[in-house]
């Protein structure tokens, strides 16, 4: 190992202290679920967003905001629903008397941590403004363009089991969330605790953690966390497979019909280089690539009306493909 990864392994061992505290403090609030907690932690530091897929119920509102009060930021609730317009996302202008002009007002979307509750309620010209602001970190407000905060992190849910009254989020936009997380119900030790705190007046109030100065600093660092060409070409190979299985000696091509993104790819080797400063080293490593791929892969390959008429799921095609490409 030279210098430089010594380096960087040393600076993400500092982190990974920094990073393990704010998840212990997040589960001081939050009963269970620390893989969730793991995995917003991962796509915060990416600069990634989340859609977050679970019935009712499973405190994910409280999950996004105690992050938020973890790092002493901005949080605001998004509820998604059929008569909202953009402008009530983004903001607008109207026109000041006093002064004779017309004046910004700037919509929630400015601020450092949004939940996008039931995105999937809202037309889909709702949708677009929100996702617009998700990839390009900026809106326009009548023809003026402002830039959004940093950290600027978004968590949508949707509903799995409710259709009536949705707008399906088209492919092409789904493909701009970094993670996709299935959130579960809690086993019954969890739920038992969970009974205790919320019935009987125990409350605790997540403290400041990180600043959002440590954290724009950790989201620079992960760049340049060290990927060799072998994690490449075998992040490239884990892709093109979800694309062209047959090349790779698997039979999938009637249950694929789309892979993957290059966007996926991307996010694949931030994704992984995040998760190995979790872990405290300057360098990345296959598990950490396998450890974000089902979260990375599981929106962004389309299956074929033949594998959902057989209850096949996206997961199922990435287990393959994990078992079958060789790891470096």
């Amino acid at each position: 190992m030279n210098q430089e990864i010594e380096q960087l392994t040393k600076n993400a061992m500092e982190y990974s202290i920094m990073l393990q505290k704010l998840h212990k403090e997040i589960s001081t609030v939050i009963v269970g679920q620390d893989k969730i907690i793991e995995k917003l932690i991962l796509a915060l530091l990416s600069q990634g967003h989340v859609l977050l897929e679970g019935v009712p119920g499973l405190a994910k509102t409280l999950l996004v905001q105690t992050v938020s009060d973890c790092i002493n930021s901005k949080f605001v609730r998004l509820q998604f629903t059929p008569d909202l317009l953009p402008a009530d996302i983004t903001g607008t202008k109207i026109y000041d008397h006093n002064s004779g002009s017309f004046k910004t007002i700037k919509g929630p979307i400015f601020s450092n941590f949004i939940l996008a509750d039931e995105i999937n309620r809202a037309p889909p010209k709702v949708q677009s403004a929100l996702l617009e602001a998700m990839q390009e970190k900026q809106v326009s407000i009548q023809g003026e363009t402002y830039q959004l905060e940093k950290p600027f992190f978004v968590m949508a849910t949707q509903n799995p089991i409710e259709s009536e009254g949705t707008y399906r989020l088209p492919e092409a936009q789904v493909d701009r969330f970094m993670f996709k997380l299935l959130i579960s119900y809690p086993d019954k030790e969890q739920e038992s605790e969970i009974i205790h705190r919320f019935t009987e007046g125990i409350t605790h109030k997540a403290t400041k953690i990180l600043s959002i100065a440590d954290i724009l600093n950790i989201q620079d660092f992960v760049l340049k966390i060290y990927c060799d060409e072998k994690i490449r070409n075998y992040i490239t190979e884990i892709v093109d497979a979800t694309r062209h299985p047959n090349n790779y000696g698997l039979s999938l091509t009637d249950k694929i019909e789309f892979g993957a993104s290059p966007r996926a790819s991307i996010w694949l080797t931030i994704g992984a280089k995040a998760n190995a400063i979790l872990h405290g080293r300057g360098y990345v490593i296959p598990k950490d690539v396998q450890d974000v791929c089902y979260e990375i892969l599981r929106h962004r390959i389309l299956l074929t009306y033949e594998a959902e008429s057989e209850n096949i799921t996206s997961d199922d095609m990435i287990k393959k493909i994990l078992d079958k490409i060789t790891i470096p």
